[in-house]
């Protein structure tokens, strides 16, 4: 008897695990990270008998965790994927829409201010058409700076978001430490009985971890894990947890970068941020972010370098010539603003470097890392692409030549190792401002204009005339045939005569010495260099047509009272179509259509990209529910199942009871 009532209440007691179990599903069905349990059974050991072996009940020998460590890894690294492309589609969607809107982009405002230069060409003396033209110019600074601010702003967000997103790894990071701690000491982990549980916990902590940052995990003793970076890089060793932090950039301190601390140590780890949504906000802060501002200051210092040139060659209102139309993007202060010392420089880091733009329509957008060697050598690389340029700086070369920028070494130390990052147009959005003020400073009018005297016998006809420049490019002084308020001498004559073999010849004289003498006419032809160094260049441009005669003169002089003029003013509003950027293949319109289209296409990628994460995601996440997953109409079943399990075994026990009654009444 006591045989059976031990077979029963080992079935009882089996019953008892099983429901325990199934309503702890039940209960679990909505925790996130929760494992389907189940009840393994064993048979207790028979008892030999001459006729056999008796069975003596049953064992609950483990609660077992349905899970599958290939679909729970599949699940961490979906869910990095996904966390990475969402966090880059809300930024970049963000930038988009920023760039893109009518009423935040810049297309309307450089529109409306060329506009209104063309208005202000066909009436050159309207006032309030030249006030218009001020107005729409500070319009077109207004939305430079306005996005520039945007930027800015979005910048900071990023960095208040990877500072946020640190902390929130920490705490992640802790939590595994403290479970590996936990799992390695329970009770029972020796004769392989598992801390359900306490492994659910860990594993969703390292879910949430993967959705932050891309991770690897190895197994290691005492059912402990090990979590590292992609690299290696460890982040949770056994029960010791490192430490993610940021930190401003060593390079740009504007930015910022991941560093690890462990034992006390710290190492900058911001390369190998990768996915999650960490990696998410490192890769737009690096690759559509800074590539943003480059390119909007781009713009901004080639619109004002083509502005400011040639309105610098123009005459006012007032016969004087032409000033600065925007500030002057080349100043002292600017050029230096543009060269970013590496934090890590030695000292007494007193090196004097500066960036000038030669040619904005030259320069393109991008930062370089300029790093210094032994001997005064130095190695220049473009962190677009890579591209390395290397030299020397020496007493007689002591620049760097690029295509649409100089760097300039002005003196200080040159330390082997130190680093500097040039950043052509990253403020150039900034920095752009207005200079003139008044209606009566915009230069519409040419200062020069050409005449044929009314005693010219041949069918020559002189050009209006094209301006250069009223500056030697070298010395930026003023050029001979100029003072401020115009020309200096009263005229310029180009006189025609004839070589010994009777060929038609000119002679051009200025302020009475001959600067060309007896050149051979070729009609159409340029009548000054274009040179600078040639004497015969004046800063402007005429050439002659037809066939003058022996002795025609034609007289190019100031343009005294020609305020009616209005070419300067043609020119400034050509701007408008002209190619001014890419070496000549773009205008001001299409290169900011193409930093619009960039952002929209990295915009676009990006959906794509967390459509796909999403998909994957869900896939890993059906497949993992699929084997540990409740299904709670299933647990419905086990427990009806379990139930009658366990009323049959409290049957076996009455039974067993009621022979044993009967067995004691045989002797009564």
């Amino acid at each position: 008897m006591a045989g059976l009532l031990g077979i029963g209440l080992s079935g009882i007691l089996g019953s008892q695990a099983a429901l325990n179990t199934t309503a702890n599903n039940i209960t679990n069905a909505n925790t996130p990270g929760y494992s389907r349990q189940d009840v393994q059974f064993g048979a207790q050991t028979p008892q030999r008998t001459g006729a056999g072996s008796i069975g003596t009940g049953v064992n609950v020998e483990n609660i077992r965790r349905l899970a599958n460590e290939y679909l729970t890894q599949q699940i961490r690294e979906d869910s990095s994927l996904e966390g990475e492309q969402r966090t880059l589609n809300n930024e970049l969607s963000r930038l988009d829409n920023l760039l893109g809107g009518e009423s935040t982009g810049l297309s309307k405002a450089l529109n409306n201010f060329f506009a209104s230069l063309q208005n202000a060409a066909e009436d050159p003396t309207s006032l309030p058409q030249r006030q218009l033209v001020i107005s729409e110019g500070q319009q077109v600074v207004n939305r430079f700076s306005a996005l520039n601010e945007k930027f800015i702003q979005q910048r900071e967000s990023v960095k208040t978001q990877m500072q946020q997103g640190a902390k929130d790894a920490n705490g992640l990071i802790a939590s595994i430490a403290d479970l590996n701690s936990a799992i390695s000491q329970s009770p029972g982990l020796a004769q392989g009985r598992m801390p359900n549980d306490l492994l659910d916990q860990r594993d969703e902590r390292l879910r949430q971890l993967s959705e932050l940052v891309s991770i690897k995990i190895s197994p290691t003793e005492g059912a402990q894990v090990n979590v590292t970076l992609n690299n290696g890089q460890g982040l949770v060793i056994g029960n010791i947890a490192a430490e993610l932090s940021t930190r401003p950039s060593a390079s740009d301190p504007l930015m910022l970068e991941f560093t690890l601390g462990t034992s006390g140590r710290v190492v900058n780890i911001d390369s190998q941020i990768e996915g999650g949504k960490l990696g998410g906000l490192r890769y737009f802060q690096q690759q559509a972010l800074a590539p943003a501002f480059d390119e909007l200051g781009r713009i901004a210092i080639a619109l004002a370098d083509s502005m400011n040139s040639q309105h610098q060659i123009g005459m006012d209102l007032e016969g004087e010539l032409g000033g600065l139309f925007f500030k002057d993007f080349n100043s002292s202060a600017l050029q230096a603003s543009r060269v970013v010392p590496n934090a890590n420089n030695q000292t007494p880091g007193n090196t004097q470097l500066a960036v000038e733009i030669t040619d904005s329509s030259m320069l393109a957008a991008g930062t370089w890392d300029l790093k210094l060697g032994a001997g005064d050598t130095y190695e220049l690389v473009n962190e677009r692409t890579g591209s390395v340029v290397n030299g020397n700086f020496s007493v007689t070369e002591d620049e760097i030549v690029m295509p649409g920028f100089t760097i300039r070494y002005d003196g200080g130390a040159l330390n082997a190792g130190d680093r500097f990052q040039i950043q052509p147009t990253r403020n150039g959005a900034a920095d752009i401002a207005m200079e003139v003020r008044r209606e009566e400073d915009l230069a519409f009018a040419s200062p020069v204009r050409a005449a044929s005297r009314e005693d010219n016998k041949g069918t020559g006809a002189i050009s209006q005339g094209t301006m250069l420049a009223v500056r030697d490019p070298d010395t930026d002084a003023l050029l001979p045939a100029f003072s401020l308020t115009g020309l200096v001498s009263s005229s310029t004559t180009v006189t025609f005569g004839e070589d010994a073999s009777g060929g038609l010849t000119y002679t051009i004289n200025s302020g009475g010495a001959n600067i060309v003498t007896d050149a051979s006419y070729v009609a159409g032809e340029n009548l000054f260099s274009e040179v600078a160094s040639d004497p015969s260049y004046q800063g402007f441009q005429f050439n002659v047509t037809g066939q003058p005669k022996v002795g025609d003169i034609f007289d190019i002089e100031f343009n005294t009272n020609g305020v009616s003029d209005n070419r300067n003013a043609e020119f400034l509003a050509s701007f408008g179509t002209k190619n001014r950027l890419n070496n000549g293949s773009q205008s001001f319109a299409e290169g900011y259509a193409g930093l619009v289209e960039n952002v929209g296409v990295q915009t676009r990628q990006s959906q794509l990209d967390l459509e796909a994460g999403k998909t994957l995601l869900e896939q890993s996440s059906n497949q993992r529910e699929s084997v540990s997953g409740v299904n709670l109409d299933q647990e419905a079943g086990k427990l009806i199942q379990y139930q009658a399990a366990y009323n049959a075994s409290a049957k076996v026990i009455t039974v067993a009871q009621d022979l044993f009654n009967t067995l004691l009444q045989t002797f009564r």
